[in-house]
């Protein structure tokens, strides 16, 4: 069974800075990429970053400069660093992990979200 658990999501003001941390557990044999998504209210789900196994990275225009993706793979850990936070980043983060195999059979990559975290930017 994989379990992702997201943490660091709070209440800031526009310009400060959030760090959310994302481990996944659970008999992990790979994970192919992990990443951060946001929803606000009334608004679809969207990519904010990622990272790849290679160590690759892509992030979404709205936050390169501002936001950094970074992983830990020998803890299955994906973090986030948030900076010059503005209004416009309010909304529940979500953690992704893509094509992640377990080690046991049928050894099938799937992707697992973990439950979000909610991160508020509000004067």
């Amino acid at each position: 069974q994989v379990q992702l658990v997201e943490s660091g999501g709070g209440v800031v003001q526009p310009g400060e800075s959030l760090r959310l941390s994302c481990a996944a557990s659970g008999s992990i044999l790979s994970i192919k990429a992990m990443g951060w998504y946001r929803q606000a209210p009334e608004n679809q789900r969207e990519l904010v970053a990622t990272v790849y196994s290679s160590g690759n990275t892509n992030y979404a225009d709205f936050v390169k400069g501002r936001f950094t993706i970074s992983r830990d793979s020998g803890k299955n850990t994906v973090y986030l660093q948030m900076n010059s936070l503005k209004s416009e980043d309010t909304g529940v983060y979500y953690c992704l992990a893509e094509k992640l195999v377990m080690d046991t059979p049928p050894y099938l990559g799937m992707d697992y979200w973990g439950k979000g975290t909610l991160v508020t930017v509000s004067s």
